[in-house]
C-alpha cells in the first residue's frame, strides 16, 4: 500500500468538512423556509428537503423517497419507522445521512415546535451534553472511545437524562448501526473501544470521528439527536 502524504490527509479532511458545510447550509435553508410545520406528513417534509438539496447542490437523484425526518414518538423508534403527521408540540429530528453518504459523514439536528417547555429543556440539555463531549475530546489527546462514551453518559445523567444508543459516535465512513453485536468496537465511540480516538488507521488514514449524542425523554416518549463531525469542526 502506498504511503499517504499530508496532501492526501488534507484532501480527506476537506472532503469531510465540505459534507458538513452542505448539511449546515441545507439545515439553515430548511429552518428559514419553515419546511417543518405541524400538519405536514413526515413524507412531505422528506420530499421538500430532497428538493431543496437538489436546488442548492444540484443533486438530481437518489434523495426523493429517502427518510430524513422523525417526529414525536418516531424519534425513539429504531430501524424503519411508521409514517405520521407532525404535531404542533413535536420534537422533530432532521437526519441528513442519505445526503452525506458520498461524503462519509453525518449531520443531524432536532427542532422543537410549539411552546412546550419540556421539549425546549430537552434541547437545552442536548446542547450541554454535546458541548461537554467536544470539550472532553479537546482536553485529552489520548482519550479513548470508552472514556468519551463514559463521559457522555455522565453528562447525560447530570441533566437527568439517559442516552438512547449504545454508542455516541463512529468513524467517518462507517455505516450507522443499531446493535453493538454487529460492529467492530474500534469503529465506534462505545464501551468496548479502548483505543485512542486520535490515531492512524490500518489503511494509513488519520481517524476522523462523528459525534452522535442521543438523549431520551422517558416521560414524554421522545428523544433528541445532535450529530456532527467531532475532531474537524
Amino acid at each position: 500500500m502506498a504511503t499517504l502524504d499530508r496532501m492526501d490527509m488534507g484532501l480527506r479532511a476537506l472532503h469531510l468538512l465540505e459534507g458538513q458545510r452542505m448539511a449546515q447550509r441545507l439545515y439553515g435553508e430548511v429552518i428559514a423556509t419553515q419546511v417543518v410545520k405541524p400538519g405536514r406528513s413526515e413524507e412531505e417534509v422528506d420530499n421538500r428537503i430532497a428538493l431543496i438539496a437538489r436546488e442548492l447542490f444540484g443533486i438530481r437523484a437518489g434523495l426523493v423517497g429517502r427518510r430524513f425526518v422523525r417526529s414525536g414518538p418516531n424519534t425513539v423508534v429504531g430501524g424503519r419507522w411508521p409514517e405520521r403527521v407532525i404535531g404542533a408540540q413535536d420534537l422533530v429530528v432532521l437526519d441528513f445521512e442519505p445526503l452525506l453518504a458520498p461524503y462519509e459523514t453525518g449531520f443531524a439536528r432536532t427542532v422543537a415546535l410549539g411552546d412546550d417547555p419540556l421539549g425546549r429543556r430537552l434541547l437545552d440539555d442536548l446542547a450541554v451534553v454535546a458541548a461537554g463531549a467536544r470539550a472532553a475530546f479537546r482536553a485529552d489527546d489520548s482519550l479513548t472511545g470508552r472514556e468519551l462514551h463514559a463521559r457522555v453518559r455522565d453528562l447525560a445523567a447530570g441533566t437527568g437524562r439517559h442516552t438512547g444508543s449504545w454508542h455516541c459516535g463512529r468513524l467517518t465512513g462507517t455505516a450507522p448501526v443499531g446493535h453493538a453485536e454487529a460492529v467492530r468496537p474500534e469503529a465506534f465511540i462505545g464501551p468496548d473501544n479502548d483505543l485512542p480516538l486520535r490515531r492512524t488507521l490500518a489503511e494509513g488514514w488519520r481517524a476522523h470521528w462523528i459525534l452522535q449524542v442521543h438523549l431520551v425523554d422517558g416521560c414524554g416518549g421522545r428523544s433528541a439527536v445532535h450529530t456532527e463531525l467531532l475532531d474537524l469542526a
